[in-house]
């Protein structure tokens, strides 16, 4: 077996949405929270596997753009949501 490199690592680890800056460019990897988190995102149009950018940030929270869907997320939500950066 060989192992991946490092830098493939860290392209690969996900981190929560709330560390990244604006014009960030991200993949949704995983939601760290209960059903009702899941389906209150899926019912916002956010699930695993989309594609997002990180427009604003409000106060703790983000604003993000989504198949042409903008989505203002608390910074609770925003902290459970992680995503693998691809910009």
């Amino acid at each position: 077996r060989t192992m991946p490199a490092v830098s493939d690592k860290i392209a690969c680890n996900p981190r929560s949405l709330s560390e990244l800056r604006v014009g960030q460019h991200a993949r949704i990897a995983e939601i760290r929270g209960g059903r009702e988190l899941t389906r209150r995102l899926l019912s916002l149009g956010l699930r695993v596997g989309m594609e997002v950018d990180v427009l604003h940030r409000r106060g703790h929270g983000v604003v993000v753009a989504s198949a042409g869907t903008r989505v203002a997320l608390g910074a609770g939500i925003a902290d459970k949501l992680y995503v693998t950066p691809l910009s």
